[in-house]
């Protein structure tokens, strides 16, 4: 976009839900009105070369907004703001297909399990693999009022984007189907909307629980209009002699010489199987699988391709609105389709990237190949539409932790007992309520309003309050006081993590740095890495071992990727090459070669670590 429309918010109008039956909740609001925030662009892929066109499938990219990039979209940013920025910059009705995994409220906490790179036993401090244990992706811990005010929200916002022909599949399982079964029936009315409920089957480990084993998920299928005019190219399954003999055999049998193309049609659908049913066994997404990304809610490209394949057709543009691993991104990239994904979570944009930037390089690799490779020369494998992407940010959420990670580690610092059932505050300390606030901005009124109001629901709470910040604005500490006054029961108390005489130095964080030469050699650049000290990462290994002192011999071993824009503009990072190696035992390699850019051109180097830190190195070529 151009920095005019950058720097401008909009207010976003959104039709109120229709639908029966309705479900109520305390603190029930429709959404009738959204602002909308600017996005800035912070990464562009391409992994076309200029030198070696390709032939890409066709697309009406004529409705396109004219200030992005032909190309997938990927957002940083909570959803709710994402999707307002695209109501208000023309993807309003243009989306074909929706699919949403949502946080499922399950109580539980979502981890990913972070180690570093090189083969398996080449790291070691006395005697043990170099892991770093695990790291909190997100906290799927909700009140029931808040969870479905959440998702009744987003729900309106999805329709809002959805196109008359288009359909919207939403991922769950069986603690909160029946609450979003209704929110959906209210949102898209309950007439002819829904069209399936698909239950994803699989298989996993038995458990001791005194219930039957949970082995599957829900899919509820809806579409915009009840007219029937959306999009569904019908698909088929295997099945043994006697169901085909049992589905078809008796209906052909009944059909004459006369009624030959009917019969040619039903002869030819036969030998495709049966109409696939309403229950897909599938295989979750194994460990040694080439797709596997250890993020903790992956779903199995396989279920993503499946409802694509049904859904949509190429050239259609496809959103996840809950992105996490990228897996229908990558989905839709292989089939053809367009795409827009977003999430909240930091590691979930760097995790869906890198698998991206993965994916398209293969199509080059493959469409560069002979006559356009066997892209081009198979019906059966449709032409990508896009080889590039652009990463965006919605609001300021490029945080250096995340913030359930933080929470974590405060608790174990500050010996606060965790309370997972509680919608507000985090846990307790001796007598005291705690509430640890975002780090990602110092303690302000409006975080201690939320106290004071949260408390206001709780007429019998007599306990004080300790609220955990990062900083603290001036009005803060006299709102405290002032709040304080007099007052018997409920106090506030603050810990400032940062200075606290008893509980600060808490947050010591030293930024990832690294020793990086940049020459030329005749028409060539050179980009040569020499050393990478992650001190987070260090500090890690250090609590892990003890008293012994974590060394590492390679620095590669904390690298997760590196990639090289050849003419920084100080804006968008255009991604001229990408290292980003496929298995977690291989390194990245350090030394690379690009072709030389202009006189004075700023070359940007990016490396990011195994705990998703990013470093951004930039020199005059």
């Amino acid at each position: 976009m151009n920095d005019k429309t950058s720097k401008k918010t909009a207010d976003v109008t959104i039709t109120r839900a229709k639908g029966r039956p309705m479900l109520t909740w305390v603190g029930k609001k429709p959404l009738n009105r959204v602002t909308a925030f600017p996005a800035q662009h912070v990464e562009r892929f391409s992994a076309a070369d200029a030198a070696k066109p390709v032939q890409l499938g066709e697309a009406d990219w004529s409705k396109w907004p004219k200030d992005l990039p032909h190309g997938g979209l990927l957002y940083h940013g909570d959803n709710k703001e994402v999707l307002a920025h695209l109501l208000a910059n023309g993807f309003r009705g243009q989306v074909k297909l929706i699919y949403i995994d949502p946080p499922f409220d399950s109580g539980a906490d979502y981890v990913r399990k972070v180690q570093l790179r090189g083969p398996k036993g080449t790291l070691k401090i006395d005697g043990e693999d170099y892991a770093l244990g695990e790291q909190v992706q997100y906290t799927d811990i909700w009140s029931n009022d808040n969870y479905l005010q959440f998702m009744y929200e987003r729900l309106l916002m999805l329709r809002e984007l959805l196109s008359e022909d288009g359909s919207l599949v939403l991922h769950c399982d069986s603690g909160r189907s029946h609450h979003l079964r209704c929110l959906l029936d209210e949102v898209f009315g309950s007439d002819k909307q829904f069209k399936n409920e698909i239950i994803w089957f699989y298989r996993r480990w038995p458990t001791n629980s005194k219930n039957f084993q949970a082995m599957h998920d829900n899919l509820f299928w809806y579409t915009k209009r009840s007219d029937n005019t959306h999009t569904f190219n019908k698909l088929y399954e295997a099945a043994s002699e006697r169901t085909l003999s049992d589905y078809g055999g008796k209906r052909l049998t009944t059909l004459t010489s006369e009624d030959g193309t009917q019969l040619k049609r039903e002869t030819e659908e036969q030998s495709l199987g049966v109409p696939m049913r309403d229950v897909w066994e599938i295989r979750r997404e194994h460990t040694r699988s080439h797709e596997h990304t250890d993020y903790p809610t992956q779903k199995p490209i396989e279920l993503l391709e499946r409802l694509l394949t049904a859904l949509a057709q190429p050239g259609d543009l496809v959103l996840d609105a809950f992105i996490g691993s990228g897996t229908t991104a990558v989905a839709a990239q292989k089939l053809g389709c367009r795409w827009i994904g977003c999430d909240i979570n930091k590691g979930a944009i760097q995790t869906a990237a890198k698998r991206l930037q993965g994916i398209m390089g293969e199509q080059v690799a493959t469409l560069t190949a002979g006559k356009q490779g066997e892209l081009v020369a198979s019906k059966e494998v449709p032409l990508p539409r896009q080889l590039s992407f652009t990463i965006s940010r919605v609001n300021d959420y490029d945080l250096h932790i995340q913030h359930n990670e933080v929470v974590e580690l405060a608790c174990e610092h500050l010996g606060i007992t965790r309370t997972r059932t509680d919608s507000f505050f985090d846990g307790t300390r001796g007598q005291m309520l705690v509430k640890i606030v975002p780090l990602n901005h110092p303690l302000t009124p409006i975080d201690l309003e939320a106290v004071r109001n949260e408390l206001k629901t709780r007429p019998d709470e007599e306990r004080d309050i300790l609220v955990v910040s990062l900083g603290q604005e001036h009005k803060a500490r006299d709102w405290v006081e002032h709040y304080n006054h007099n007052r018997p029961i409920n106090k506030i108390h603050l810990i400032e993590l940062r200075t606290d005489r008893k509980a600060g130095g808490f947050i010591r964080h030293e930024p990832l740095s690294a020793q990086i030469k940049v020459t030329r050699d005749g028409d060539k650049l050179v980009v040569q890495i020499e050393d990478v000290v992650s001190p987070s990462i260090l500090q890690r290994l250090d609590l892990q071992e003890g008293i012994f002192r974590a060394q590492i011999p390679d620095w590669r071993a904390v690298v997760d990727c590196v990639l090289i824009d050849t003419n920084h503009d100080g804006e968008v990072f255009k991604v001229a090459l990408a290292d980003v190696p496929e298995r977690k035992q291989d390194l990245v390699q350090g030394r690379y070669e690009l072709a030389a850019p202009t006189p004075d051109a700023v070359v940007a180097v990016k490396i990011i670590d195994m705990l998703g830190e990013e470093l951004v190195f930039r020199t005059i070529a």
